[in-house]
């Protein structure tokens, strides 16, 4: 099969022909329609991640159909459409697992880290941990929910009953959050780059009642904020914003420095949270509710030979919601 490969960080994906994934006992293998592009594709790519298995596929927000099944699957049959998640496995044994805490668990295996992803033609995947993609979306428009839906709904969780809540980064994840937020009746005011003036007018179009760069101040005390962007800095910004008792949740895997800041912006109970990975009942929960909002989500397609074309675009901000490969 066709797929792009990482052999080393800092250098481009490699378009080579592999082995076609064959499935193990519990295993499916999909053949991949659409694969999103996330920006830990891109921390991958630039070695902000440490590298653990390469050469490896990238790719964690894949949508195809049943092609194969191992031993022991009864969740899916032949042709099924199914969704394969950042979180490929989990030991089920550590103190997190048995805690009904598996995205914290101590020996996972990620999608497209640890395993071959989606920037291919075939992924192979654990398929306790796929999920039936139901709903009027398309493949492509189905792929970001994958992640970007399922780290915005996770951030979103952690705000609990927020009203008003900012955004910092309006990229994938943010235009899915956004929209999850207004169906539940709160308020979003969306930091963008300054002078991006194309984010800023796209996160209007999507019920954001403000929207400026994340240079200027809020015009409303926020009880929330949740930071996308991979910028450490963003953090005594948004706590400038915050209410007392109001939280700063931090949805990225991977962070820049966070520059040292004043006690009185945390003090009044105010809290900082990270979100790490997923759960499986969080892309239940959520992969449910993208129907009924309904989220539209907005994509670029690309080919699969144009995955550098896609992440340099990503780097550089170029993309207005979220890209995908189509093999």
């Amino acid at each position: 099969m066709k797929a792009m490969v990482l052999r080393a960080p800092g250098q481009p994906l490699e378009s080579l022909k592999i082995e076609k994934p064959k499935p193990g006992a519990g295993d499916v293998v999909v053949r991949v329609t659409a694969c999103g592009v996330c920006r830990t594709d891109l921390h991958l790519l630039d070695g902000e991640l440490p590298p653990t298995n390469l050469p490896v596929v990238p790719g964690h927000e894949i949508v195809g159909h049943v092609v194969e099944m191992g031993k022991d699957v009864d969740r899916f049959a032949i042709g099924d459409r199914v969704g394969i998640p950042w979180l490929g496995r989990t030991c089920q044994s550590c103190r997190y697992c048995l805690a009904d805490r598996e995205n914290l668990c101590d020996d996972p295996t990620f999608t497209g880290y640890q395993s071959d992803g989606g920037f291919a033609e075939f992924a192979r995947a654990d398929a306790r941990f796929c999920f039936p993609i139901v709903g009027d979306f398309d493949d492509a428009e189905a792929a970001p929910l994958l992640c970007a839906g399922l780290i915005g709904h996770r951030s979103l969780k952690m705000v609990d009953q927020a009203e008003r809540i900012g955004i910092y980064g309006f990229g994938a994840a943010a235009h899915i959050v956004a929209q999850v937020a207004r169906y539940q009746g709160r308020e979003i005011y969306a930091f963008t780059r300054p002078f991006d003036r194309v984010a800023q007018d796209f996160a209007l179009t999507l019920g954001a009642v403000w929207a400026s760069g994340s240079d200027q101040p809020c015009p409303v005390e926020l009880d929330a904020a949740i930071i996308f962007a991979p910028v450490g800095s963003l953090i005594p910004r948004a706590l400038r914003s915050v209410r007392k008792g109001g939280t700063v949740v931090c949805g990225g895997i991977h962070m820049s420095a966070i520059p040292s800041f004043p006690y009185e912006l945390l003090w009044g109970e105010r809290s900082v949270k990270s979100v790490a990975n997923l759960t499986r009942k969080d892309a239940e929960e959520f992969l449910n509710l993208a129907p009924e909002v309904p989220i539209k989500t907005k994509v670029v397609r690309f080919s699969l030979d144009d995955a550098n074309t896609a992440l340099s675009k990503l780097r550089d901000s170029e993309i207005t919601g979220a890209a995908v490969l189509i093999p």
